[in-house]
């Protein structure tokens, strides 16, 4: 028999709570922090819902809307609400005091008011506007949110609709489409997902995230700030978004060459005042690449007079200023004006005591990069080229080894192919770290202590704990193997991200955060510490001795997260391919047979060799294909030869050789 609740009004004075409600044990539930939002909705919309009361003790006792009740004598209390007083009448039902299923009716009404998710809150704000005429400010004095919070949901409206409808339809999770709103471009969200559901494959919040990457720059980026006003001069165009910092750059490749042109630039200016010979510009610098480089530092010079009366201000004027730091009543500001002066005082000194040599200038140069949110400045630096002829013992060969030039079968990577190469690897280093969450923590752990505690330089630059994830710059993302992406991706869906909320405050987020597991937090921390990795090829035990050490222990054969595909045979040579065929996988048969074909043809041949090595591959040879890779991505854990197949390797007058 269905039970009746009689209509009735009541006088908020005349509320009281009832111990049957399901929340009538958790009192922080009612905090005024926690109902603002609902305060707020009451005082301009008025309660949209009956409050179901039962009689007791001479009261009307609330079983279910107990927080509405807990806003309404808030806002008695608050004395800025109009119309809100102890007297004031509120339609309820009434439960009659027979009824036995009091706490099943409380607890089914307490749980059909869960909140909105966020496809719903964004449609309910849209129609607000566009209906009711609402602005974001005072839908978000409605709900007790921040504007923020309302224009974060509102950009729901940018992805384009046929995404929004797969979420709605569960084709994709809510946080896959969430990552849409990363590029505010409609055209750009529906060519990414259409080109990553093509083969009906499953859509990762994080492959949507990367490939959107390579469709612009936001504005908000420090890269994307330093070039906007250029970028907007030229005609780049601009994918507007409601929160400005997520607007985006459409144009990559405008971006990187403004960004070039003004590192070019600054690298020029530097040249030209300290007398280089050359100047250079390069988007990141890359450690593991200038190793090969040299480097002049100026040496101690005889200043003439003007130069040493000069120092001799200077010193007086620093004496005075250490005498001013001391001053413990010193304001922040007043003493960081104080060291900045200081330094720029001891710069100009030892410019006055040091120079570069002539030699010196006549060969080095300058290299500006983008880091840290800045231009940077190498300085004195010599190419390798310049190494050789002034060693002079092996005449003008720029071959640093004194050996013959290589013949054209000899691999020698161009810098393009170099630099992707160490991209993947990185991100390859990336999925293993993700991988290995607890070994992982250990590790950011120790740097970010060691680096605060410990003297000296950092214990590794390999990873960059500063809050950003490290540039990925590819120039073929596209048609790079995605067996690290899709790794990363599954670790990422592994995350407990319910701490996570733009629509609660830093606090309440970290108060979530506190509260997970300690293994959760590895995971999270893994993840984080991967994506700042950066690209380069494998580590050198000398300079970096704890990262070499990390990554055989996490990645002791990058073949578990990277294999080779077309994209990357299409880039080398013939001879090359044949060359690895032979010499490298014991093919020799195989790469005598393919010497007549098209390049297109072994390309073909090797892409589908390493998807599913043939069955009629020998132990030796499978081994070698399983292994394989470019010598300088592997790490040390899986020695390359030790994998190299037991057949003989062809003479070089031998057919292979003679057909490569």
């Amino acid at each position: 028999m269905t039970t009746s609740f009689a209509p009735l009004t009541v006088a908020i004075g005349d509320l009281v709570p009832h111990p049957a409600n399901v929340r009538s044990n958790s009192p922080e539930t009612y905090d005024p922090e926690n109902i603002a939002h609902l305060k707020a909705s009451i005082a301009i919309l008025g309660l949209l819902q009956p409050l179901l009361v039962q009689k007791l003790d001479g009261k009307y006792a609330v079983l279910a809307g107990g927080r509405r009740h807990a806003a309404l004598k808030e806002l008695i209390a608050d004395k800025t609400s109009k119309g809100f007083t102890a007297k004031t009448k509120l339609d309820c039902r009434l439960v009659p005091e027979e009824c036995d299923v009091t706490t099943a009716l409380s607890l089914a009404e307490n749980i059909t008011q869960a909140p909105m998710n966020a496809i719903d809150e964004f449609e309910a704000f849209a129609r607000m506007m566009e209906v009711d005429g609402q602005t974001p400010e005072t839908i978000a004095k409605i709900f007790g949110t921040t504007v923020a919070a309302v224009k974060g949901r509102l950009r729901y409206g940018l992805i384009h609709p046929d995404i929004r409808a797969a979420a709605r339809g569960k084709v994709i999770t809510l946080d896959t489409m969430k990552a849409f709103a990363e590029h505010p471009s409609q055209e750009a969200q529906r060519e990414v997902f259409e080109a990553l559901t093509k083969d009906g494959g499953y859509l990762q919040a994080y492959t949507v995230r990367q490939a959107l990457k390579s469709r612009g720059v936001q504005v908000s980026d420090d890269i994307g700030a330093f070039v906007r006003e250029e970028y907007e001069a030229r005609g780049g165009a601009v994918a507007a978004d409601l929160l400005e910092e997520h607007s985006v750059l459409e144009d990559a490749a405008l971006v990187e060459t403004i960004l070039l042109e003004k590192l070019g630039a600054a690298a020029e200016e530097a040249r030209i005042k300290l007398g280089f010979a050359w100047a250079d510009a390069m988007v990141r610098y890359d450690y593991a690449t200038m190793a090969d480089y040299g480097r002049v530092y100026p040496g101690p010079i005889e200043p003439d007079e003007a130069a040493q009366k000069r120092i001799d201000e200077i010193t007086a004027e620093l004496e005075k200023l250490q005498l001013e730091m001391e001053d413990e009543g010193l304001e922040d500001g007043a003493y960081n004006a104080l060291y900045e002066r200081v330094d720029a005082l001891e710069d100009e000194a030892r410019d006055l005591q040091e120079a570069y040599s002539a030699e010196d200038l006549a060969r080095a140069g300058v290299i500006a990069s983008w880091g840290a949110g800045k231009v940077t400045l190498h300085v004195g630096l010599v190419r390798p080229e310049d190494i050789v002829k002034e060693e002079g013992a092996r005449g003008s060969s720029a071959n640093p080894t004194g050996e013959e030039a290589p013949d054209a079968g000899e691999i020698s990577y161009p810098a393009s192919l170099a630099e992707d190469l160490k991209t993947e690897r990185a991100m390859a280093l990336g999925a293993a770290m993700a991988l290995h969450p607890e070994a992982t923590l250990d590790l950011t752990l120790f740097k970010l202590v060691s680096d605060v505690l410990a003297s000296g330089m950092s214990v590794t630059q390999a990873i960059k704990i500063d809050a950003r994830k490290e540039y990925r710059n590819h120039a073929k993302m596209d048609e790079i193997d995605e067996t690290s992406l899709e790794q990363v991706a599954a670790a990422h869906d592994l995350l407990d991200l319910t701490w996570l909320d733009d629509t609660r405050p830093p606090a309440d987020q970290f108060a979530a955060f506190r509260a997970l597991e300690t293994g959760e937090k590895a995971k999270l921390v893994a993840y984080a510490t991967a994506s700042t990795t950066q690209s380069c090829f494998a580590r050198d035990p000398r300079r970096d001795s704890l990262m070499h050490a990390f990554e055989i222990e996490i990645m002791p054969d990058i073949r578990a997260h990277w294999t080779p595909n077309a994209a990357l045979f299409n880039r080398f040579k013939k001879a090359w391919l044949l060359k690895i065929l032979g010499e490298d996988l014991g093919l020799a048969q195989e790469a005598v047979t393919l010497a007549s074909s098209s390049k297109k043809e072994i390309v073909a041949f090797c892409d589908k060799l390493f998807a599913e090595p043939f069955a009629t591959l020998t132990d030796a040879q499978r081994a070698a294909v399983a292994a394989w890779c470019p010598p300088m991505m592997q790490t040390a854990g899986v020695a390359f030869d030790e994998a190299e197949p037991t057949a003989e390797t062809p003479e070089p007058d031998s057919e292979v050789a003679q057909a490569a």
